[in-house]
């Protein structure tokens, strides 16, 4: 083994010690581990190099228990798969009849499986009122064959799935504590009450919308498409404190959001989208803007507007973007977001437009006169 030292020469100013992104540094042609560490180190002397961002050291422990139970319910729908995978090889259409075979009816029909029943009519009684399809429905899609091997897969299946959901729910206690630790920048009894719903499928087990209000100091929940969990996956990625990004601008383009068309001449020369880096944060902001496709809300009309001109995709871009900013102004300023509607945001978009065409018209020597009916 040949080691390899390298020395800086005492007149040339050498910056910090900076974390920085490795894709910020380039390629080269001819890449030895000497050759990189000599051109890393000259574009650091030069300041050439940027910096990558990290939270604070009390964010640190949020991020790594949300990455971590992320990676649970990851390998939790493997196993979901499985189960699906054995109840098809026994010629069972659970899937079919139940929207969700890891719902309160069909692990209790899973269950009873395993134990042993597999008379159709017995396991379609155990089905939840709620659900929409009838008995007689059930039994017929519980009509197959339970083989040893496949109700061996299915078991481990099944076994596998519940641990997981187990560690999912010690990271569940772990992030309430963690969250519980931080300063208290609200009083919770300040927080509008909403009706209770019934989490839904991975979402976390505890009362995340208080402690978050008393992490952050605003409701960041009364924006349309941000829940608590969503809110949780971007905290942890960004913090509390803004002030590394100077404006919104700089935090959309941190998070890969900002449109992307550069022109010349007022043309576009360059129509291929860039390949978008993962960025957590950034995921969960386009998560939430494709919930937003069908609301009612200011930010539903918006998506809807932009996805008749650039379709779905660009649609949950601008989406995102805006949601981004409109995260960022209530983290800095602690403003408290207010719903306008769908309706107050077609009449301002309308009362833009028509400022737009007036203003066109009259470039051109006409005016615009409305319509006598």
């Amino acid at each position: 083994m040949r080691a390899f030292t390298s020395t800086v020469s005492t007149h040339v100013f050498c910056p910090d010690t900076t974390l920085v992104d490795s894709r910020s540094i380039g390629r080269r042609n001819k890449k030895t581990d000497v050759l990189d560490c000599q051109r890393i180190r000259q574009l650091h002397t030069y300041g050439l190099l940027d910096g990558a961002f990290r939270p604070s050291d009390q964010i640190l422990p949020l991020r790594a228990y949300m990455r971590q139970r992320r990676m649970l319910i990851d390998y939790a729908a493997d196993h979901i798969r499985h189960m699906q995978k054995a109840l098809d090889l026994m010629n069972l259409k659970l899937h079919t009849v139940i929207a969700d075979i890891t719902g309160e009816t069909g692990l209790r029909i899973i269950h009873a499986i395993l134990k042993g029943n597999h008379d159709p009519n017995a396991l379609a009684a155990m089905r939840d009122p709620r659900c929409k399809n009838p008995v007689h429905v059930i039994a017929r899609a519980l009509v197959g064959n339970y083989r040893d091997e496949h109700l061996f897969a299915l078991r481990q299946a099944v076994d596998l799935f519940e641990t997981y959901q187990a560690r999912i729910a010690e990271c569940d206690r772990q992030l309430a504590t963690e969250l519980a630790s931080f300063e208290k920048k609200a009083d919770p009894s300040n927080l509008d009450k909403k009706n209770p719903k019934r989490p839904r499928k991975n979402q976390p087990r505890f009362e995340a919308r208080t402690l978050l209000y008393q992490m952050t100091g605003v409701d960041l929940t009364a924006v349309p498409g941000l829940e608590s969990s969503t809110i949780l996956t971007i905290l942890s990625e960004t913090g509390t404190d803004m002030s590394p990004w100077p404006s919104e601008d700089h935090f959309a383009s941190w998070l890969a959001l900002p449109p992307n068309k550069p022109r010349t001449g007022g043309k576009v020369i360059k129509k291929a989208l860039p390949t978008i880096q993962p960025n957590r944060a950034s995921q969960a902001f386009r998560l939430a803007a494709q919930t937003l496709a069908k609301t009612q809300c200011s930010l539903g009309a918006f998506f809807r507007r932009i996805q008749s001109r650039l379709g779905w995709a660009g649609a949950i871009k601008a989406t995102a973007r805006k949601l981004a900013v409109i995260f960022y102004a209530m983290m800095k300023k602690k403003t408290p977001y207010r719903e306008a509607g769908a309706d107050h945001y077609e009449k301002r978009y309308q009362a833009r437009l028509l400022k737009s065409l007036s203003a066109k018209a009259l470039s051109l020597g006409y005016q615009l006169a409305p319509i006598m009916s």
